[in-house]
């Protein structure tokens, strides 16, 4: 008898592996972010980058907060429904609550966007 083997993912495998290639393919905006969050640099809290879960992939999660963090660029005044119902799907099945930032707000202001971070890792849901 063959021990059951447990799915280690949650999202389908094509989306796991476009997060890989989103983690070699990242913005500007989402590296600058990337570099503060990095290494429990935040709060001691831990962020992955491009996290898979379910049908999406997330910029930026920690898993601890349940606190998704994404980083707008122009396609996304494209998209807003699409976004829109994403979040609503994150908050619905997974219980994640969303931040979003655009990329200029990164780039221009990235010590507003640690901030707003921050306090937002300060008010996670117990």
């Amino acid at each position: 008898m063959t021990p059951q083997k447990t799915e280690r993912w949650r999202a389908p495998a094509k989306i796991q592996q476009r997060a890989r290639e989103l983690r070699q393919e990242m913005t500007p905006a989402e590296l600058r972010l990337w570099q503060a969050l990095r290494g429990n640099a935040l709060e001691g809290a831990y962020f992955r980058r491009q996290h898979a879960v379910g049908p999406y992939i997330l910029d930026f999660y920690c898993a601890k907060s349940k606190l998704a963090i994404e980083i707008d660029g122009d396609s996304h005044l494209e998209q807003e429904q699409y976004d829109a119902e994403r979040t609503c799907w994150l908050k619905s099945e997974k219980g994640m609550r969303m931040l979003r930032f655009s990329n200029q707000d990164v780039l221009f202001d990235l010590d507003g966007v640690i901030e707003a971070i921050r306090v937002a890792l300060a008010n996670a849901p117990t």
